[in-house]
């Protein structure tokens, strides 16, 4: 049995591989607010779910150890992957997302409602900065910072094939350019701003590919129900990660 983690950065510099992070990062207790909310949800529950047993803690990130394109969201939404356990599984954003990638070729179905629901990711992974359901969807700047070691050391072990980081919104942006940087990723200064296309080609310091980093508007339901983002433009850019990683698209 686990024994709860208070200290992420250095448990998750010291996983072997993403198997490990993966279980590691469900017993992680750093941040006291974020541990009281994802639990009360998790407690009460919405009326529509009333049945059913919440995962209520940290979300793992989903997707093969080999992938090259990271899709990187902002964090589990309260009753979606706070209740299911997988990454944008079980509510509208993670309809949207997982559509646009299935329509690409990038998933086996377009629908997520569970962690057994046998969805498989081809070339992806999906992950975010912050793990734990936050209240009002908006993590602290100190819960963000507590969360980075793990999407540090996923990026990090995902390195010898990754190409493309698809980038869902301006927070997950803001967090995973300073993680880039610090992973030998030089990211230009000042940090270019985010905004639906933006498109970054960062050297590898160590002589590697290049890395690619595409930003798009987060799949949220205000995104999604305005029209700022369409299933088309998702579409698009999908495809554009997936010609950038190598990978055939429909």
């Amino acid at each position: 049995m686990h024994r709860p983690l208070l200290d992420p950065a250095a448990t998750a510099a010291a996983a072997p591989d993403l198997d490990t992070l993966d279980e590691l990062v469900t017993h992680c207790r750093a941040c006291p607010r974020l541990v009281r909310w994802r639990e009360e949800v998790a407690r009460v529950r919405r009326a529509a779910f009333r049945e059913q047993v919440y995962w209520g803690r940290p979300v793992p990130g989903f997707g093969p150890a080999d992938a090259r394109i990271v899709v990187v969201g902002l964090a589990p939404a309260a009753h979606g992957a706070n209740r299911t356990g997988r990454m944008f599984t079980g509510d509208r954003s993670g309809d949207v997302l997982y559509a646009a990638l299935h329509e690409v070729g990038l998933a086996s179905q377009p629908v997520a409602v569970s962690r057994d629901d046998g969805l498989e990711l081809f070339g992806t992974r999906i992950t975010a900065p912050v793990r734990c359901a936050p209240p009002e969807n908006r993590p602290t700047p100190g819960e963000r910072d507590n969360c980075r070691a793990w999407l540090a050391r996923e990026l990090e072990l995902l390195r010898p094939n990754l190409r493309v980081v698809v980038v869902l919104g301006g927070f997950g942006w803001q967090a995973v350019l300073p993680v880039l940087h610090a992973a030998g990723w030089p990211v230009p200064t000042p940090r270019p701003r985010f905004g639906h296309g933006v498109h970054l080609t960062l050297p590898s310091a160590a002589g590697g590919r290049d890395l690619h980093v595409l930003g798009c508007y987060h799949v949220s339901q205000q995104n999604t129900f305005t029209g700022r983002l369409t299933p088309a433009m998702l579409q698009d850019l999908l495809r554009e990660a997936a010609r950038l990683a190598g990978i055939e698209a429909r």
